[in-house]
């Protein structure tokens, strides 16, 4: 199992965004959550690559809460472990499937932070759009984006280009 982590601090400068070369740029925030930090400004950043096994999931919820420590916001890591369970296991579970002809590539986990807010940011190849559900009693599942929604301050996605998506969601 490779895993590779990598401060967007020390990365190399990439533009345009890309689902190839994906680090989150310095200064990288959603735009419908920038309301959020106005004025914060301690900036850090981290990238987990999960490679394309669901079973990545514990390495990704172990690499926040270790990020979260190191950057003293402990307080934040119980519910984002459940944000980064429920945001990995969809691009494994749709993301990597609706995306079979680039099911080997790694997903991408980034933690951004802006003072004492962080956003959880993933990326993955596959095409669909995450959508809230109202599953019924008898479904398995269908309810992770609600789990998202309930615990974040905000959540949104967006396209990457030429493939892909980046979902993401703001703790502070």
């Amino acid at each position: 199992m490779m895993i590779s982590v990598q401060s967007a601090q020390t990365a190399p400068s990439r533009t345009p965004w890309t689902a190839l070369d994906w680090w989150p740029p310095i200064g990288w925030w959603p735009d419908t959550a920038r309301d959020l930090v106005s004025g914060s400004p301690a900036m850090a950043s981290a990238t987990f690559v999960l490679p394309p096994q669901p079973e990545c999931v514990h390495s990704a919820r172990s690499f926040a809460t270790g990020t979260l420590t190191g950057w003293k916001l402990a307080e934040l890591s119980e519910n984002m472990e459940l944000i980064v369970s429920e945001l990995a296991t969809n691009a494994f579970k749709h993301g990597l499937r609706l995306a079979e002809a680039r099911s080997k590539e790694p997903i991408r986990l980034s933690l951004l932070r802006r003072g004492a807010v962080v956003t959880c940011a993933l990326n993955d190849p596959g095409s669909g759009f995450p959508t809230l559900r109202d599953p019924s009693p008898l479904d398995i599942g269908g309810l992770g984006l609600h789990i998202v929604e309930s615990l974040s301050a905000r959540w949104g996605w967006a396209p990457l280009a030429p493939y892909g998506k980046i979902v993401w969601a703001v703790l502070r």
